[in-house]
């Protein structure tokens, strides 16, 4: 008889019971002996074909109660595994791919996980990925000094930051409370000079706030003290826009011209005449600029340098003044006061589609990935698919024009003719589900005036308005001893021009 007819005699004589011995049957002792002796001699491939024949033959309680006993010889922990081999390097890249959950849970499975976890200094890891990855994370970084010290001694253990990681976490809980519930700390810088009658553009970063004037010149304020640093003149007309980089100030005037300021010296490097009313709105970057008018048109211009910008179109199609432009690698968007936003194309500046929505004139937008967002003097704000051209949301609340707005990956930042700021939660305005009175967050009230400018980050709101002032709201910094919900005292810093 060979081995296969011995098998299958054996394992059709009955079924098998759950204990792993059983009482022999005939002469199943010796010809199961047979059958691990011809099995023994066989290459492994014919082993496996064997045993699928044999397993294919058998009936499904004979199925699970194979699968039973192969599971645990199919299990392996090659955490464990991997550094007795000397490969400790790829254990610990494994773990360095789970979240905090998942790494507290892994520390206790043995103390062969802790000590890998431990010794590759993962909790650190997970932190500089989150550092890395997250905005909110980066600034804390930068801001709170304790996550990255400079310690030229010694390095510390894991265990200081594992017990750092829900420090963090506290630290972001409270940021994200602050913002719900319009806690904040307030800053005032007083913009007045003997001409200026409204503070219209800014721009910021940690070192120092770039503003626009009425008054034709550009004040740069130092960012920690609130100190006016430098006044830059030559423009003959209010200063409307402003953006600047690492190199130059680009600014917009209601005196038609754009100049190029150098922005370590304040020098100017160049200065453009091409629109034939002010310039409202300029955006650039990557070598390319963007700038519109109250002429009605937009001009497209390369960047070659400074000093070497030359005109590369000229986009005619809105009816009114071109209050405002943004745009990336595909798309340029531009709004008007003829009520309407236009897409045009990057590359070719040809005319793509445009969204009709806005009941009024649109003073501003933000535009980026497939979302844009307006702003109008019907009082509202409408998001929109830019691929399709469909209004996603209406956002109300305003009670003037609506004149400045910004986005992020959470919020919506709006400033309107209404002396308000509002924070509006940006997913559930995107949710059609989300019932309108659950989508503005918080209303800031302290500008007195119009509120023409804003920009904001993960940790405050930097805003400007017709009162003359800058105001810096520090959702970070929060004082909570004796001080009111949504309150706070405020530093005022006023400079005077001699």
């Amino acid at each position: 008889m060979n081995c296969e007819k011995l098998c299958l005699n054996t394992i059709t004589n009955g079924p098998m019971t759950g204990s792993r011995k059983r009482p022999s049957e005939g002469n199943y002792e010796k010809e199961k002996d047979v059958c691990i002796q011809l099995f023994d001699q066989w290459s492994e491939a014919d082993q496996v074909e064997f045993v699928e024949h044999l397993i294919s033959r058998m009936c499904h309680y004979q199925h699970g109660h194979i699968n039973s006993y192969l599971k645990p010889m199919l299990q392996r922990d090659f955490i464990t595994a991997l550094p007795a081999q000397g490969l400790d390097h790829i254990a610990e890249n494994i773990l360095s791919f789970l979240d905090a959950r998942s790494l507290c849970s892994a520390e206790l499975v043995c103390k062969e996980w802790q000590r890998v976890i431990s010794e590759g200094m993962l909790w650190k890891k997970l932190i500089e990925r989150m550092v890395r990855t997250d905005p909110l994370w980066k600034g804390l970084s930068e801001r709170e000094k304790y996550l990255f010290k400079n310690r030229t001694t010694e390095v510390p253990p894991n265990s200081y930051y594992r017990s750092l990681y829900p420090k963090i976490i506290q630290d972001i809980e409270t940021i994200e409370a602050n913002w719900r519930c319009g806690r904040h700390n307030l800053q005032r810088i007083q913009c007045r000079s003997e001409n200026s009658k409204g503070v219209y553009c800014l721009q910021y970063d940690d070192d120092k706030i770039i503003s626009g004037l009425r008054d034709n010149s550009i004040k740069i304020w130092d960012k920690q003290s609130l100190e006016c640093l430098k006044i830059l003149t030559g423009h003959t007309g209010s200063v409307l826009c402003l953006q600047y980089d690492e190199r130059v100030i680009v600014t917009g005037s209601s005196d038609s011209t754009v100049r190029v300021w150098d922005v370590n010296t304040g020098e100017v490097l160049n200065t453009l005449i091409h629109h034939n009313e002010a310039v409202l709105h300029l955006r650039f970057c990557n070598g390319l600029m963007v700038t519109c008018s109250k002429d009605r048109s937009i001009a497209v211009w390369d960047m070659a340098s400074p000093t070497d910008i030359s005109l590369r179109r000229v986009l005619v199609g809105h009816r009114a003044a071109v209050n405002v432009v943004d745009f990336d690698d595909k798309y340029i968007v531009s709004a008007s006061g003829d009520r309407t936003i236009k897409v045009w194309s990057t590359s070719t500046c040809e005319f793509v589609r445009t969204l009709n929505g806005h009941k009024r004139g649109i003073a501003c937008l933000q535009y980026r990935d497939r979302l844009v967002v307006s702003g109008s003097s019907d009082n509202t704000i409408r998001l929109w698919d830019i691929e399709c051209g469909a209004c996603l949301r209406v956002l109300e609340g305003h009670e003037e024009l609506v004149r400045c707005i910004r986005f992020d990956n959470k919020r919506i930042v709006s400033g309107a003719y209404d002396g308000k700021i509002k924070v509006w939660d940006l997913q559930a305005a995107l949710d059609p589900r989300a019932p309108a009175s659950t989508l503005c967050l918080r209303t800031l009230v302290e500008h007195s005036g119009r509120v023409f400018r804003l920009q904001f980050d993960e940790f405050q709101i930097i805003s400007s308005s017709h009162d003359d002032t800058i105001l810096i709201w520090d959702f970070l910094n929060v004082s909570t001893n004796g001080q009111t919900e949504g309150r706070s005292p405020s530093r005022t810093y006023t400079y005077i021009s001699r």
